[in-house]
């Protein structure tokens, strides 16, 4: 396993364009798995996070006036307006830049697979995600509560992949693939029907 996520954000940059380069109109207005989101405003957010470096999150987050919701809702309208082929172009022109907000480098990972799972699923589109990176993924998620509360979630809880030998935590085992526990551990209430174990519920409480 390399340190670098680059080498693996490439490649997913490049599976997900792949993906939907043959998407109708209709589809790009299909709703994602974020409530907030259609699949054409997942992408421009992932546009987003591919253009972004440190000094221009801090500039555009101080004009949204720190507020994280309102700077990615204004990073997607910015990065949608011209159609879902514009962002698609974009985002494939972005696949090998090697640039991101501030944060942990594992966070890309995890917003990498997430988004890519909250995009292809409402679609039906399925891939074979890289384990290893996953896993880090899901530990980062259970040590931090930036952004999208994943420590707090999974607290007191074992999650345990069944395809891969990972395993975070102590309490209740909560297992299953590890995408699913990506998932889960993100908040995404639809992965939790593909887990198992006694802490399965509490999971489902938090979520």
């Amino acid at each position: 396993m390399t340190d670098s996520i680059w080498p693996t954000i490439h490649a997913e940059r490049t599976a997900l364009v792949d993906d939907l380069a043959g998407l109708t109109p209709e589809q790009w207005t299909t709703q994602s798995l974020c409530s907030e989101w259609n699949i054409h405003q997942v992408l421009a957010h992932q546009l987003s996070g591919a253009k972004m470096t440190p000094p221009k999150f801090f500039g555009k987050f101080a004009a949204a006036g720190f507020n994280f919701n309102r700077f990615a809702a204004k990073q997607v309208a910015v990065e949608s307006v011209g159609g879902p082929a514009a962002t698609l172009a974009a985002f494939r022109a972005a696949e090998p830049r090697e640039t991101a907000p501030p944060g942990p480098k594992d966070t890309w990972l995890g917003e990498a697979f997430v988004h890519g799972e909250d995009i292809r699923r409402p679609l039906g589109i399925t891939r074979a995600y890289p384990l290893p990176e996953v896993a880090r993924a899901i530990a980062l998620y259970a040590k931090s509560n930036a952004i999208i509360g994943g420590k707090t979630r999974v607290a007191g809880l074992t999650l345990k992949a069944t395809d891969t030998d990972f395993s975070v935590g102590s309490g209740p085992l909560v297992e299953g693939p590890a995408i699913s526990l990506l998932l889960a551990a993100s908040g995404r209430k639809s992965a939790l029907d593909e887990l198992s174990g006694p802490g399965v519920e509490a999971l489902r409480e938090r979520s």
